[in-house]
């Protein structure tokens, strides 16, 4: 069966909304891999453990984007190729995508496990759970080669407009991630370590059951076996496109990493307490970020096939929608916040960190709305190299500098250090909107739209 979906024709805001929330659903559960691992060990193991996988898997989620940054060359080219009706070349661009990404997936793995100790160190890690976070972590690391090939198969689907293979994949795997937390630590004890173990398989059981699925499909190009080959000029295409996309996802996670190793400094229930608020951020983000990706294919469709125009409505509507949602979320960080954190703490001190800390990204939920449909517009376009440099701008130039003075102010909170966050989103949305408007009159020009 043909699951590909073209979104060049017909309404708008229903199919995009349709094609997000499989995006969504499917985030979520994935980032339930990392939260069911904090959540098992905060009921079944200590707040060294807490720690050390709340900063373990802060690193890990680093590698992570950094993959998905560079998968999303790949989604935006086939997306393109697809839009213009040429299916052959989409085939060949996926097989060099896979020699390129099989290369990534070596270099990740064996760079991160002999790194881990001096990334711990980096990070501040406590030292009650120094030896737990480097475990977590080289653990983590061996399983690099299924983190890439899962984000590879996700970047396809999308491409060619299928949201649902990614979704039932992930769900399935989520369940034997749960599964495997529970008899690794809460049965067996084995804490930060099981819960990495079981990460792990998840995501191997993903990867295959994805690659099944794939050999069962009728998909809307042509690929052999033969196809498999580095193809140079292809590779440089998805290099050129995904290379700023991971750069700039690479450097603000490494923004959020400094923000983490700052607060480390304060100590262990500071160190928890922020890695359960960032494990509860990184659902309440995922409507933004589930529009971001849906809307890259959705513009790169539309681009392809010459309709700018339609492309610009369909970031209006995804802003529209996302920001009622992120009013929500707004309001259960900032009112409920200690509810959300008990879910993932039982220490009383740790659910207090947690919630001052979660308040300020309440504020940030009302901008990203904006800012992560005008990135996912700017990568469908193609202009990936303007998103790595406003994330540039925003980390380096706004969120460790304002986050590092604020700590060193007499009477900070976790509260007024997070406000770093939603500043560095303002400054971005700024950036995007005067980007957006000089690209809208070269682009009028360049379609001949009046």
């Amino acid at each position: 069966m043909n699951k590909s979906q073209n979104f060049t024709e017909g309404k708008i805001f229903a199919p995009l909304v349709n094609f997000a929330l499989p995006v969504l659903l499917a985030l979520f559960l994935q980032t339930m891999y990392g939260a069911v691992d904090l959540l098992i060990v905060g009921q079944f193991a200590t707040a060294a453990d807490v720690s050390g996988v709340s900063t373990g898997s802060q690193l890990m989620n680093t590698v992570t984007v950094v993959i998905t940054g560079l998968a999303m060359g790949l989604t935006v080219l086939v997306g393109r190729k697809i839009g213009e009706g040429n299916g052959r070349e989409a085939g060949k661009i996926i097989g060099s995508g896979i020699c390129l990404f099989a290369a990534v997936a070596a270099i990740l793995s064996v760079a991160v496990i002999v790194a881990a100790p001096s990334l711990a160190s980096i990070l501040h890690a406590p030292a009650e759970a120094f030896d737990k976070t480097v475990s977590y972590i080289r653990i983590c690391s061996a399983g690099t080669v299924f983190i890439v090939a899962y984000n590879l198969v996700g970047s396809i689907f999308r491409g060619i407009g299928d949201s649902k293979v990614p979704l039932m994949t992930v769900a399935i795997a989520c369940v034997l991630n749960i599964l495997g937390d529970l008899l690794l630590v809460a049965v067996f004890d084995m804490g930060a370590s099981g819960a990495a173990v079981a990460t792990v398989f998840a995501q191997a059981f993903s990867v295959l059951l994805s690659l099944l699925i794939i050999r069962r499909s009728q998909l809307p190009f042509s690929f052999s076996p033969k196809d498999i080959r580095p193809d140079m000029q292809l590779i440089k295409k998805i290099l050129f496109l995904g290379t700023p996309i991971a750069l700039q996802d690479l450097l603000v996670s490494i923004s959020f990493l400094v923000l983490l190793a700052i607060i480390n400094k304060l100590g262990l229930i500071a160190s928890a307490g922020v890695g359960v608020a960032q494990k509860l951020c990184s659902f309440i983000m995922l409507v933004p970020s589930s529009y971001m990706q849906s809307m890259s294919a959705f513009v790169a469709q539309n681009m392809g096939a010459g309709k700018p125009e339609r492309a610009r409505k369909a970031l209006l509507c995804g802003i529209a929608s996302s920001f009622v949602v992120g009013v929500i979320m707004c309001y259960c960080a900032c009112f409920h916040g200690d509810v959300l954190s008990g879910i993932f703490a039982k220490d009383t001190e740790v659910i207090m960190a947690s919630f001052d800390y979660l308040k300020s990204y309440g504020i940030d939920c009302l901008f990203v709305a904006f800012l992560f449909c005008f990135i996912g517009y700017f990568n469908g376009c193609g202009y990936t190299m303007f998103v790595m440099l406003q994330g540039i701008v925003g980390a380096f130039a706004v969120r460790i500098p304002v986050s590092w003075i604020i700590s060193k102010q007499a009477g900070a909170t976790l509260f007024h250090i997070g406000l770093a966050t939603p500043a560095s989103t303002v400054i971005q949305i700024i950036l995007c909107g005067v980007y957006f408007i000089i690209i809208k009159k070269k682009q009028d020009k360049a379609y001949l739209i009046k």
